[in-house]
């Protein structure tokens, strides 16, 4: 049932993207007089497809393998491979018969579209699930608490991150980014002065590794605010007031460094000293394998504001493109040979894990919107067959007033086409193995 559940997702945000994506084009070409003779939702291979209806000069349909979608413009060589068309003389409604300029924004209106839907889903899941923000300044107020990875680069628990890479923080969300980790210059001010923090660009290599950011917002006193029946903590004999000292005989000032020396004693028992009302004791605690004794902290009230209309589109446009800069530095970390492309390329059955087994709304247009931005950028790469290609050889015709032959871009397709289905194999083939095998 969660694999099924993961799939229809999957299944469900690909048809969201792959009609929109095709629609572009779609109405791109409508707009200059151009014929679509099929508009399909995935791909109707050896011509099997669910149903179809024509309308018009077009026939709709949905195929029966969802790896993609199309739309077949006539007077154009694209996957159909449809060359009786193309040995009759031009017709005026022909996509070939058309100003290259014309051509090019054909082209270019999926990946358009594509970009458009990415940044309008990111700020409707902004205003319909998150809602508020929580002010850098607030966080601010006792600074952020460095993790590991934080103090290898020269942070210091207590400092005040006020600027990424020249730029004021209004989120902390902007401060405590993936992007981040890919390299930038953090401003930070600590006892009364200021200070530039480079990040080097594999940091994010301590976050794959351990799941944390450079920094939180854990910079606070470890006091017991409630205990959870029959925990752990309540077996210790830690009450509600009580604070937390240290570790294993490691002061334990902040509730990160609490945690972090915590973590360390998973499944065993630790002495911890706490201080309750002035008066100190040790108490000996078994620690659970998730490196937790059950009790929650007494945790600053950190004011969160509202987002209105105009900021959710603000930061959502900003968060869309963020996800897309993101994936493309990884991206390129695997052709400089930095990331192993097994580890970072990802296929269909490792994109519906990412779903996960229970249906989330806000989870579900998060990835959806992610997926759309990287669809953009995939679909631009010059390589045959994709619409950067197309707008490659366009871009030469327009620049050198020659247009490429039939015969070279019908092999520029079959190229493309052999490049895509094997990247295609390669990425089935590693999910495959990292799911099953590895």
């Amino acid at each position: 049932m969660e694999a099924l559940i993961m799939t229809l997702q999957l299944i469900l945000s690909l048809a969201i993207l792959v009609t929109l994506h095709e629609l572009g084009h779609f109405l791109a070409a409508r707009a200059f007089g151009i014929r679509v003779e099929k508009f399909y939702l995935f791909f109707d291979a050896w011509g099997f497809k669910f149903f179809k209806f024509k309308k018009g000069d077009t026939e709709y349909g949905i195929g029966w393998l969802p790896l993609g979608g199309y739309v077949k413009i006539s007077g154009m060589i694209d996957e159909s491979m449809d060359k009786a068309q193309l040995e009759k003389p031009a017709e005026s409604w022909e996509f070939r018969s058309k100003p290259a300029w014309q051509r090019l924004i054909v082209m270019v209106a999926g990946v358009v579209m594509n970009l458009i839907l990415g940044m309008i889903i990111f700020s409707m899941n902004i205003i319909t699930f998150e809602k508020q923000y929580l002010p850098m300044n607030e966080v601010n107020k006792s600074g952020v608490y460095a993790y590991e990875s934080g103090r290898a680069i020269g942070l210091v628990s207590g400092d005040k991150i006020l600027e990424v890479n020249g730029t004021p923080l209004e989120r902390y969300n902007d401060a405590a980014s993936i992007e981040v980790l890919f390299g930038a210059v953090l401003t930070v001010e600590r006892n009364g002065q200021i200070l530039k923090i480079e990040v080097p660009d594999s940091t994010y290599k301590s976050f794959k590794r351990t799941g944390q950011h450079l920094f939180g917002y854990d910079n606070f006193s470890t006091v017991a605010d409630s205990i959870i029946p029959g925990s752990f903590a309540e077996k210790a004999g830690i009450k509600k007031g009580d604070e937390m000292v240290s570790v294993a005989q490691v002061l334990t000032p902040a509730f990160g460094d609490f945690s972090t020396e915590l973590s360390k004693h998973k499944n065993s028992q630790v002495e911890i000293v706490i201080n309750r009302a002035g008066i100190y004791d040790t108490l000996l605690a078994q620690v659970d394998s998730l490196g937790k004794l059950g009790f929650r902290p007494t945790a600053p009230q950190f004011t969160a504001v509202e987002y209105s209309v105009g900021q959710a589109v603000k930061y959502g446009t900003e968060d869309a493109w963020e996800s897309l800069v993101v994936n493309v530095k990884g991206l390129g970390k695997v052709f400089k040979g930095e990331e192993k492309a097994t580890e970072a390329v990802q296929g269909p059955i490792a994109m519906a894990t990412m779903f996960g087994p229970v249906w989330d709304w806000h989870r579900f247009w998060r990835l959806t919107g992610l997926i759309s931005m990287i669809l953009a950028f995939m679909n631009i790469l010059p390589i045959p067959a994709l619409d950067g290609g197309h707008v490659v050889f366009t871009l030469y015709e327009i620049a050198s007033g020659r247009k490429p032959s039939d015969k070279f871009l019908e092999y520029a397709q079959i190229a493309g086409m052999a490049i895509l289905f094997a990247l295609m194999f390669f990425a089935f083939g590693n999910d495959i193995y990292r799911q099953f095998l590895s």
